[in-house]
């Protein structure tokens, strides 16, 4: 099976763990025959849903005209999205935040955008526990909000990771994080 993967990368760094391990899904995608996309969110202008509700009268189109716009589609195509994020305060980060709560749009299309679709999550948090770190909150919203978007997560990739290049000095979760991708394509 092939696929259309989009990867929303939620990280302020470029090249921090989280994007690494995105990367090493990204790779294992390709690797099964898949078409990946990434999209680092951090440098896109994405303003917060103002609660207008026009989506709800234009078909699921927000009247935002800024760079999510240019998701709307990508999210629309996907076979399979894969979320990628750092913790930060107990959650993931606020470009993803953003990014999903302006998703809300799709409201205007009773979600039809996400039912169905594969799902991947990878995170990263510095302390050592799942609950002292908040990863376990976001994981609680992801599988929330795939339960109601009627969206199969695939596998949730976690691990306690601090500095930047930490991702490298853990093959199993870099291992784990390239099966993720294959997952996405195979199903």
């Amino acid at each position: 099976m092939t696929g259309n993967i989009l990867i929303l990368n939620g990280s302020p760094r470029p090249r921090g763990n989280s994007a690494t391990l995105a990367e090493q899904a990204a790779q294992g995608a390709r690797q099964a025959g898949a078409s990946v996309e990434s999209v680092y969110l951090h440098g896109l202008d994405i303003r917060p849903c103002d609660a207008c509700d026009e989506c709800r009268s234009t078909g699921g189109v927000c009247v935002i005209g800024d760079d999510m716009q240019s998701l709307y589609p990508k999210i629309s195509a996907a076979d399979a999205i894969l979320f990628a994020s750092p913790i930060y305060w107990f959650t993931f980060s606020a470009q993803m935040k953003l990014c999903l709560d302006r998703c809300y749009a799709y409201q205007g299309t009773e979600w039809k955008e996400f039912a169905g679709k594969r799902i991947g999550i990878i995170l990263v948090y510095g302390d050592n526990d799942a609950y002292d770190s908040g990863v376990i909150n976001a994981i609680h919203t992801f599988e929330s909000m795939c339960r109601f978007l009627k969206a199969g997560i695939v596998e949730i990739v976690h691990g306690s990771l601090s500095e930047v290049g930490d991702a490298q000095k853990h093959p199993d979760l870099m291992a784990r994080a390239f099966h993720l991708g294959q997952r996405l394509v195979e199903g």
